[in-house]
């Protein structure tokens, strides 16, 4: 497996798996649930070139379309699914959440969406691939196996603000009847706190929200700005919710560490792709 800069100082090791010449991640606690499949993608195994390589799955940044197909081809393989499966999201740091049915199947991939500014998707419906992207901002895997709902989500600091994944898990206790306490929740590969500098504009945006727990968020540096746990909001923000703690995972890679393993637009310049978290039921 690919050498990976790992952070001590979370409660989970995330899983590295190798198909081939792909290389991606998975959650030991959701790999249990035995009524859902997942992965969230690295740099490693696709057919990109240059600052794409090797496995982008973005369409807007540059690269060749037939590459990026061919990239999401091996994604498939892998999840034993086919195109027509992905539903893709569509993303612009809002708290908007779409429920997906059979009617959006092969959205953003082999048709084009019929929604835009959705930066979030719940599902009860069998077989349909739930499909987020990133390059810093974090990931959030919901997975309910009792009522055998699920929902994944991007939250950026502007998600995380708006407590997007509590909005997601609010949408399947009212939708589909889920119990909080059932819910299993994972943070996956994202900017850590260490490489997280930001300005006072974000940091009075998180005061906001987490009135209370900001000492445990942030810490004010001689430069006058700060280092942000996007994590640890993430995490508290899944905990307010109704989540239990033995039931969230949180990532321990960062994705700025981990340049030549993840895609990372600080890191990167901008100059990148974009890695992608999947979640389905089967």
């Amino acid at each position: 497996m690919y050498p990976v800069i790992r952070k001590s100082n979370t409660k989970n090791h995330m899983i590295q798996n190798r198909s081939g010449e792909m290389e991606y991640l998975t959650f030991p606690g959701l790999g249990e649930i035995t009524c859902i499949r997942h992965l969230f993608s690295t740099r490693l195994g696709g057919v990109s070139e240059g600052i794409y390589s090797s496995m982008n799955l973005s369409f807007t940044r540059g690269d060749e379309e037939e590459k990026v197909y061919e990239n999401f081809d091996r994604i498939a393989r892998v999840l034993e699914v086919n195109r027509e499966q992905f539903v893709l999201s569509h993303q612009t740091h809002t708290d908007n959440i779409r429920i997906v049915t059979r009617e959006d199947a092969g959205c953003g991939l082999t048709k084009p969406p019929a929604y835009e500014n959705i930066d979030g998707l719940v599902t009860k419906e069998k077989g349909l691939v739930l499909s987020t992207f990133y390059a810093d901002c974090v990931p959030i895997y919901l997975a309910d196996p009792v009522k055998e709902v699920i929902g994944l989500c991007h939250s950026g600091w502007k998600g995380t603000v708006k407590e997007i994944s509590a909005k997601t898990v609010h949408i399947m206790q009212e939708e589909f009847g889920c119990d909080p306490a059932d819910i299993h929740g994972a943070i996956a590969p994202s900017i850590c706190q260490d490489c997280y500098e930001v300005s006072e504009d974000v940091i009075a945006e998180i005061r906001n929200t987490f009135e209370g727990a900001c000492e445990t968020l942030f810490y004010k540096k001689q430069n006058g700005r700060y280092q942000l746990n996007l994590w640890k909001a993430c995490e508290l923000t899944l905990l307010k919710a109704g989540l239990l703690p033995e039931h969230i995972e949180v990532t321990d890679i960062c994705t700025c560490c981990n340049p030549d393993y993840l895609f990372s637009h600080r890191a990167s310049m901008g100059k990148r792709g974009n890695l992608g978290a999947f979640l389905m039921l089967i």
